[in-house]
């Protein structure tokens, strides 16, 4: 991406309670991103959660959520600046492999 490409931020906290409200602000934040990335005839709409220190297992229906949006827009997310913390809570609920398939390890060749 260019220096000038927007990038969605996650904020600092996401817990259960403010899920709904996050995802309202979500949803509208990644058709947005999409509409201009499709406009600037890209694939791929961004998203840091690099700000991300509090959170609980609701921060995974959200991204996965917005994984489905970007589909339906037509474009793949990609999330960036992932804490070790996220990477884990996402291995433990066997969803890691989903939003960050370059982490699946390889399979076995038969």
């Amino acid at each position: 991406m260019s220096g000038n490409d927007s990038m969605l931020r996650m904020p600092a906290s996401v817990r259960m309670a403010d899920a709904p409200g996050l995802w309202a602000q979500l949803q509208l934040g990644l058709r947005a991103e999409a509409a201009q990335v499709r406009s600037a005839a890209g694939a791929e709409l961004r998203i840091n959660a690099g700000d991300l220190q509090q959170f609980d297992s609701s921060v995974l229906t959200l991204l996965l959520s917005a994984a489905r949006l970007c589909t339906a827009e037509g474009v793949k997310l990609h999330v960036c600046q992932v804490p070790a913390k996220l990477q884990e809570l996402a291995r433990v609920y066997g969803v890691a492999e989903l939003l960050w398939p370059e982490l699946a390890p390889p399979s076995p060749q038969t």
